[in-house]
């Protein structure tokens, strides 16, 4: 008989059955016995606890003991000691019991290193409670010390499982959770602790901060104590480490690991001596979680210092891989400045050309070739890089070491239904042989058995297998081979989902229609459904629940799809997800240019696959108005993100679909809004026309749908990324500009404010002046705007026509008035990009005090926004104010810098740190050291990007001081004159552009002097 007292006291019998024990009287006298098994508790003790307000008299509590003694049986005795009573158990027969034992081993785990076996001893401590411990008699003399130590206990073995959640990477998971006990327990240090990892190890470093300081004010208030050295040893870590980006940990795993011990252990062999695994087989045969358990029990093994998990099954043919690994490792494809040449792939290959990482690549199957093309340039380039694939067929490259995974043999099928079959229901062991019938019923796959065991909540054992045996004619098949075996778990799919009730199967067969899984609201409203039916598709194994949203695997999503389609429902279901994406972008649009712009952007991340399905639908679908909607209205979140480089494609397939548009026939419907103004949050005045309609023919691509001008600016923006897109660039910028000039006159506002801070970066770089020119006049035209995002955003970049004339104080004024602009909306983008500005006008008169002040407020907002790019480049910023005076200083800073470059993938940046130590080498008299640090720096550095223009002339003219100091007059004029046709590259404007760029007036007379 086992007893319960971490919570309502109760009993079980051997095989599950409750006790029935009576009244309170009975269970209060039960638990008081049970407070410590063994010991005597005084009749006299019994009798004024069990009913404190009245007491009862000794011959009552002897008939309560009588009664208890009749309930229990044989199997617990209660016996007369002296003046008192006693309940003889085995410690381990009480939840208490058990649960310091396996507390107390799950604390051992974590010592000994082993965290894995640490949280599934403590996750099963954890489980035992069902409420407050000794509920009915915690506040009795003989109860209370115990409850209390109970608690205090039940506290201690919560963090030690945040702990090993913590090494085991599942940082996210258990941040919220966390955030509560902090909020309920403030004075407690450690919680505090665990949240501040968890959080910084998601990449809110900001956040992790500030609980310090709200745990250092609660110490101080209620205690009048400072935080311990351990709580402050961890503030100082947060504070030097910065921002480095959270990577995707293997999905948290809800249910035990059975049956694949030897697999892992072979797996985890192979990756010991081959850099490519890649486990085949059959869907619903178990790839996924034995890669996400060799990832977890052998990334220490195999050499991988961490471990990267990139899930392809959401993937469409418009994505790659590159850009999922890309956004699985936390990293950006530009920094906030938007524009930038370096694709997905230069972007990884900088990032992990040294990093000690295994990277899991979960179901491949339907992007083999551009996944093994990934992995060959990865491993190629990155040789302390390990993967570990998943697919129903081979990648084919060279170096790839095969893992086939086949059905469970019989014994682990047969553990594996037994696990998940006590997880639905409690009671006595099913008949072994009529298990093992089951299991080999659904040919051993373990998809197939959990789907089959989670029919156990309504059937019974025996009827389940009769059911089974009629479903698959066991009796008529012989052996199976692949095919047959994929027949069988269709088969256990369909019957299943004839199991689930009409609004279950609705729910189900809708759900297909989300790409990476959604919220319990997105999905209510995509499914027309409501939480309960989610939570019983949760319970029947057809959706799983983790991290706050809701998945389906593929083997049932595909299921789900077809039974969509049969059902005349897909036109209905993606109309829903599509208005459910377009709601959420357009709700979340106008906050992400404000203070809660940090609670938006991850909520938007999350849906990014759902963002892009929705897309590619409705261009594949020639949908092109409802398109451009959805491109304009995530606009923002791609821009400040850095991921706006993963839609370019589509950007670009849906320019060429607007010029292959036959009903477009009036070129001159740029920017009237009729017809659309309803469907925006922010509207104009209708009839609105484009200013140049009346002369001049567009080419026939470059003219925007009626109505839909601006969204066709944004578009274009995006479509035209770096020199790759310099094409389309140049085939709609004419067109675009037009119509993003009258949808922003001046006087009112148009929809999308962001895309003019965009609009005049991208025209920033080009060559032509005119092109910069007409962008300048166009976004500084805003300055009376009565939108104050763009209001602040038109003082930006009016600040800029003074300062490349060299009148640093009007400039900032310009620049100053964008900042106190950007500040009163809480936007950190435009905010952290203005501070850069101002800090180099103050170096630039000298001012290094205010220029490091400047470009600290800007690096914590840049790390706030998870922008490494940039913050390495306000880094080498700062380091160079700090070389005047302070060379370890700047040392670090360049040290950092460089540091975070790579681990974002940064080659510019990577250059820029160069080119900072190689200015330090130079000063300290190390001319060999000094040029071979330029020479790097200018290896990595683009030469076609302007943001980038400020490095390489700086190392350019570098290289000519140090040719100057070792008497070579003719290298130093052949290094200035390649700085000159650099700058000369944007120009005529080349020595404005320089000092916009912050380089000092004598480096730019130098250079313009050739």
């Amino acid at each position: 008989m086992l007893f319960g007292i971490l919570g309502e006291t109760r009993a079980w019998h051997d095989d599950g059955s409750e006790v029935p024990l009576g009244g309170p009287a009975r269970r209060a006298l039960l638990a008081l016995l049970l407070v410590r098994p063994g010991e005597v508790v005084s009749a006299d003790r019994l009798a004024e606890e069990i009913d404190p307000a009245a007491g009862l008299s000794a011959h009552a509590v002897q008939s309560q003991v009588s009664r208890l003694r009749a309930a229990l049986g044989s199997a617990a005795a209660i016996e007369r000691a002296g003046a008192g009573y006693r309940i003889v158990v085995a410690a381990d027969a009480v939840d208490a019991g058990r649960f310091e034992r396996l507390a107390d081993q799950g604390r051992a785990a974590l010592r000994d290193g082993d965290a894995h076996r640490a949280a599934a001893l403590l996750r099963e401590a954890l489980g035992l409670w069902r409420g407050s411990a000794l509920a009915e008699v915690a506040g009795t003399e003989t109860a209370y010390a115990v409850a209390v130590r109970l608690e205090e206990l039940r506290l201690g073995a919560l963090e030690d499982r945040f702990e090993a959640a913590l090494r085991l990477g599942e940082h996210r998971t258990v941040a919220a959770e966390l955030r509560e006990l902090v909020g309920r327990h403030p004075l407690r240090e450690r919680l505090a602790a665990l949240l501040m990892r968890a959080l910084s190890a998601s990449g809110g470093q900001a956040e992790a901060l500030v609980v310090f300081e709200e745990s250092r004010r609660h110490l101080a208030d209620e205690l009048g104590a400072d935080p311990s050295p351990e709580l402050a040893a961890l503030h100082r870590e947060l504070l030097d480490t910065g921002t480095v980006p959270a990577i995707a940990a293997p999905p948290a795993q809800l249910t035990s690991f059975v049956g694949r011990d030897d697999d892992a252990a072979e797996t985890a062999e192979l990756l010991r001596v081959a850099r490519l695994v890649t486990l085949v087989g059959p869907g619903g045969v178990g790839k996924t979680r034995l890669a996400v358990e060799v990832a977890a029990r052998n990334a220490a093994d195999t050499g991988a210092g961490e471990v990267c998990f990139v899930e392809l099954a959401p993937l469409s043919d418009g994505a790659t891989p590159a850009q999922a690994l890309l956004g699985a490792l936390g990293l950006r494809e530009s920094g906030l400045h938007v524009d930038g040449s370096r694709t997905p792939l230069d972007r990884l290959v900088a990032a992990l050309s040294d990093r000690l990482l295994l990277i899991v690549l979960d179901n491949c199957e339907h992007l083999v070739d551009a996944t093994a093309e990934l992995a060959a340039r990865l491993l190629a380039a990155c040789p302390r890089l390990r993967i570990l694939a998943t697919s129903r067929e081979p990648l084919g490259i060279i170096g790839e070491s095969l893992q086939q995974v086949g059905p469970l043999d019989e014994d682990a099928a047969a553990r594996l239904f037994t696990d998940r079959a006590a997880a639905v229901r409690r009671g006595p062991t099913a008949d072994p042989a009529l298990v093992r019938r089951i299991c080999a019923a659904v040919d051993g796959l373990p998809l197939a058995i959990e789907l089959t065991a989670a029919r156990l909540r309504t059937l019974e054992i025996h009827d389940l297998a009769e059911r089974l045996d009629d479903r698959l004619a066991i009796a008529a098949r012989g052996t199976r081979a692949a095919d047959q075996r994929h027949r069988t778990l269709r088969s256990v799919v369909a019957w299943g989902w004839e199991l689930l009730s009409e609004p279950e199967r609705q729910a189900a067969r809708r759900f297909a229609v989300l790409a990476g899984g959604a919220t319990a609201e997105a999905a209510a409203q995509v499914c027309d459904t409501d939480a309960e039916t989610l939570e019983s598709l949760a319970d029947k194994s057809f959706l799983q629940a983790a991290r706050g949203r809701y998945r389906m695997l593929e083997t049932i999503r595909a299921y789900a799809a077809e039974q969509l389609a049969a059902a005349g429902e897909r036109d209905v279901a993606e109309r829903a997800h599509t208005g459910y994406v377009r709601q959420l972008l357009r709700t979340a649009d106008p906050h992400l240019r404000k203070a809660e712009q940090l609670d938006w952007l991850p909520l938007l991340a999350a849906e990014h696959d759902n963002v892009l399905t929705a897309l590619r639908r409705t261009i594949a679908a020639g949908e092109v108005e409802t398109a451009l909607e959805l491109l304009a209205s995530a606009s923002t979140y791609l821009w400040i993100r850095g991921t706006a480089a993963s839609v370019a494609p589509d950007a670009a397939a849906l320019l060429a679909a607007i010029g292959d548009r036959s009903a477009i026939a009036d070129p001159t419907a740029v920017g009237d809004r009729a017809g659309v103004r309803d469907r925006h949050t922010v509207g104009a005045p209708q009839g609105v026309r484009d200013p140049a309609s009346a002369g001049g023919a567009v080419p026939a691509g470059a003219v925007p749908p009626a109505g839909l001008g601006e969204e066709y600016a944004v578009c274009t923006l995006l479509a035209a990324p770096g020199s790759a897109g310099m094409p389309v660039w140049q085939q709609h910028r004419a067109a675009a500009e037009r119509a993003l000039a009258a949808a922003w006159p001046g006087d009112r506002p148009g929809r999308y404010p962001a895309a003019l801070l965009v609009w005049m970066m991208r025209n920033a770089g080009q060559t032509a002046l005119q092109q910069r020119q007409s962008a300048f006049e166009l976004v500084s035209a805003q300055r009376d705007c009565p939108e104050p995002w763009a209001r602040a955003v038109a003082r930006y970049v009016s600040g800029f026509g003074p300062l490349g004339a060299g009148d640093r104080e009007a400039a900032e004024r310009e620049f100053a008035q964008a900042g106190e602009g950007f500040d009163a909306l809480g936007d950190r983008w435009g905010a952290a990009l203005v501070l850069d500005l101002l800090a180099g006008v103050a170096a630039g008169r000298g001012d290094r005090a205010r220029a490091i002040a400047l470009t600290e407020r800007a690096l914590a907002l840049t790390e706030e926004l998870g922008a490494l790019e940039d913050a390495a480049d306000l880094l080498v910023n700062r380091g160079d104010q700090l070389a005047a005076d302070d060379l370890p200083a700047a040392r670090a800073d360049y040290a950092r810098a460089a540091e975070l470059a790579v681990r974002a993938g940064s080659a510019d940046g990577l250059g820029a740190a160069l080119r900072g130590q190689a200015d330090l080498a130079l000063a300290e008299g190390d001319a060999a050291a000094a040029e071979r640090l330029y020479t790097e720096a200018l290896e990595r550095i683009d030469p076609h990007w302007i943001k980038a223009l400020g490095n390489r002339v700086r190392a350019l003219a570098g290289l000519a001081r140090v040719a100057e100091e070792n008497g070579d007059r003719a290298g130093a004029r052949t290094h200035y004159r390649r700085a000159a046709e650099s700058a000369a590259a944007v120009g005529p404007s080349a020595p404005d552009v320089l000092r916009v760029l912050g380089l000092p007036d004598a480096l730019v007379e130098a250079v313009s002097q050739g």
